[in-house]
């Protein structure tokens, strides 16, 4: 297995995103695409627990607008071709409060880079006090 393959790197990359840009669009019909329309698909968020594309689906529906947000660090990790997880620290605009954001994705046949299972939380007291690992 190649670990972070140059082009499959890319690939996932621009899956983010397009997500990304989606999500504070609010383009709810392109972030339901984006998921893997799979009863097994999980996503996890800051109030909600979702099991399905149709729950996941159904909360897209509900939301009129979400908290816009700049990005602090992006990691990508690319197993072989087909599957990656992708890693957001971000924080909300204005509010100071940090968020993390993870996903699986994975390459479903005829369907493309899809993401199976995400988890969103926001750390409750804002910035975190230690980031362990490498330097910002």
């Amino acid at each position: 297995m190649r670990i972070d393959d140059p082009e499959v790197m890319a690939e996932v990359r621009a899956v983010f995103d397009r997500y990304e840009a989606a999500l504070m669009a609010n383009r709810t019909a392109e972030l339901d695409a984006i998921f893997w329309a799979d009863p097994r698909t999980v996503r996890f968020g800051i109030a909600e627990i979702l099991y399905g594309h149709d729950a996941i689906r159904a909360f897209r529906a509900s939301v009129t607008a979400y908290a816009q947000r700049t990005q602090r660090q992006v990691r990508i990790t690319a197993f072989g071709a087909d599957v990656a997880a992708t890693h957001l620290e971000y924080e909300r605009i204005g509010t100071g409060l940090v968020g993390r954001e993870t996903k699986i994705m994975a390459r479903i046949p005829g369907q493309g880079w899809r993401v199976v299972s995400a988890h969103v939380s926001l750390l409750a007291g804002g910035d975190p006090g230690r980031v362990m690992g490498e330097a910002r």
